[in-house]
């Protein structure tokens, strides 16, 4: 059985490959932490197809299936970066959810909960950025597309995982940032940035939508950016019915991804299937 020694250079060799194949900085740091918990794992011991057999199997005690998956994408990457290819393993196979799961979503009155507890504060930038994100349907490290020119034309070009996609920013919205943009005496580029200029940094831009829960009434567990991103797409099939433009407007690559929003909830499926009266009480 090949055995194989890591070390700090080849960590940082595969790091570097990963910011020459643009990923995003979030994703590279995900990467970093996934190497890091496999190391630490390791605790130095040589690597080979049992050890990670073994991760494998203390990340399936220990963490959701799709998080399993993710932690070894990244171990996988570094493995056949590596060319150390007896290694890799396999990743679980996860049969796509039937329904949507009760208490993981946000709704809208808990959304509209969460805007008034920001205008209550007093947190304007807050405020507009929850808005911009639920009304496009953007992904939060996408925010940095919304530009001063963006909200005059109407609209935006986002550049995500190299493909490029319009956003329709709705006139309402537009009308809202206008009068921030004046107000903040922003001339160009994005609108919402750090006191440096820099655009927000999504970590920061999840805590202070946690800071509103208790205020708003809202479990923290549904509160994150992505989550507005969800109220956005199951919105627009409510309204729309139309998955194929809703793929284009999320920038979806597969229409297999768009598939999480047309389930219906758990409590739509148990009745038509009941229904279907196939129980005699």
């Amino acid at each position: 059985m090949n055995q194989h020694l890591i070390d700090r250079e080849m960590l940082e060799h595969y790091y570097e490959r990963l910011v020459s194949e643009e990923k995003s900085t979030e994703t590279i740091r995900k990467y970093r932490r996934d190497m890091e918990k496999f190391c630490l794992f390791a605790g130095g011991r040589a690597v080979n197809k049992e050890l990670v057999i073994l991760y494998k199997q203390y990340l399936v005690e220990n963490y959701t299936a799709r998080s399993v998956n993710t932690m070894l994408a990244s171990l996988n990457g570094f493995l056949k970066d590596m060319g150390w290819y007896d290694c890799v393993v396999k990743t679980l196979r996860i049969q796509p959810e039937l329904f949507r799961v009760k208490g993981r979503e946000l709704t809208r009155k808990e959304y509209y909960r969460l805007l008034d507890a920001a205008k209550q504060r007093e947190d304007q930038r807050l405020w507009l950025i929850m808005q911009t994100l639920c009304a496009t349907g953007i992904r939060v490290g996408e925010l940095r597309y919304i530009t001063v020119e963006a909200v005059e034309a109407g609209y935006a070009y986002v550049n995500f995982k190299g493909k490029v996609r319009s956003i329709i920013l709705p006139p309402e919205l537009c009308a809202l940032l206008k009068v921030y943009i004046a107000q903040i005496k922003r001339q160009e580029g994005s609108v919402f940035v750090t006191r440096n200029g820099r655009p927000l940094d999504r970590s920061n831009i999840c805590r202070d939508m946690k800071k509103l829960c208790t205020k708003a009434g809202v479990d923290r567990r549904k509160v994150f950016p992505h989550n507005l991103r969800h109220l956005f797409a199951c919105e627009y099939l409510e309204k729309c019915e139309d998955p194929i433009t809703l793929a284009d407007l999320m920038g979806h690559t597969s229409l297999n991804t768009t598939r999480i929003y047309t389930r219906r909830s758990i409590e739509e499926q148990a009745r038509l299937l009941g229904e279907m009266r196939l129980v005699v009480i």
